[in-house]
């Protein structure tokens, strides 16, 4: 049986160890709260606070690591990116001011750290960092970058980014889905059939990182605005 060639497992690497590592720290911090949920410490009640910071740094310190092995393509697609971007936020957004459902307060509250404004300010920062930057490229570089070649051929490196066959965009597109929480999941396998739309019509990752990012920005800021940390 032949192996693969350092090259190869090395870009493979590449492509999949910062989701692998974000999913560990998810599981890391569902783990630890199920373990310390009658805790009257903070840190051991909700581990989120200190342990998707964390994350967010491990996965950062990867993504650098292997900056080098990505393949962003074309800058030339960003209004596109945006504008998509943009309608994705609204379909995330939409149930509640246009179905009227009801709010989602329970999650990564800031406000939690209000009697320390150098701790509040952090807190939000480090969301931010993970939600606006860490998130989209791990995410893209995965989903879009990865998966939705593999699916096509084992060594999706030969696979140009965005071609489509239906069984893998819509296998992606459902994945995508399936890592959301249940509330979000309509909303998701939208959000992965569009930003899988954008990989196929703009051959680039680039553009799917920016419209992925464009949506988190907005939704950052409507939940900082309305107070609905369970949409972070």
């Amino acid at each position: 049986m032949s192996t693969a060639a350092p090259a190869d497992r090395r870009l493979l690497l590449a492509y999949v160890l910062p989701f692998a590592v974000f999913m560990v720290g998810l599981a890391l911090a569902q783990g630890l709260a199920a373990l310390g949920k009658d805790s009257p410490h903070l840190w051991l009640r909700e581990p989120m606070y200190w342990v998707f910071p964390l994350q967010a740094i491990a996965c950062a310190v990867v993504l650098v690591v292997f900056w080098r092995d990505y393949d962003f393509g074309p800058a030339r697609h960003w209004p596109l990116a945006v504008g998509v971007g943009v309608g994705v936020f609204a379909v995330w957004t939409c149930p509640q001011w246009l179905l009227g459902q009801p709010a989602r307060t329970e999650g990564f509250n800031p406000e939690t750290f209000a009697a320390s404004p150098a701790l509040f300010a952090l807190s939000v920062a480090a969301r931010f960092f993970r939600l606006v930057v860490v998130v989209p490229l791990l995410e893209e570089i995965f989903w879009r970058g990865f998966l939705q070649r593999y699916l096509i051929k084992e060594n999706f490196a030969r696979v140009p980014f965005g071609q489509y066959t239906a069984v893998s965009f819509w296998a992606v597109a459902a994945g995508f889905m399936a890592v959301h929480q249940t509330a979000d999941m309509p909303a998701a396998l939208v959000t992965g059939a569009v930003y899988g739309w954008v990989a196929v019509k703009t051959k680039s990752l680039q553009a799917c990182v920016i419209a992925h990012a464009t949506t988190n920005l907005l939704l950052g800021g409507y939940i900082m605005a309305t107070r609905q940390w369970g949409f972070w």
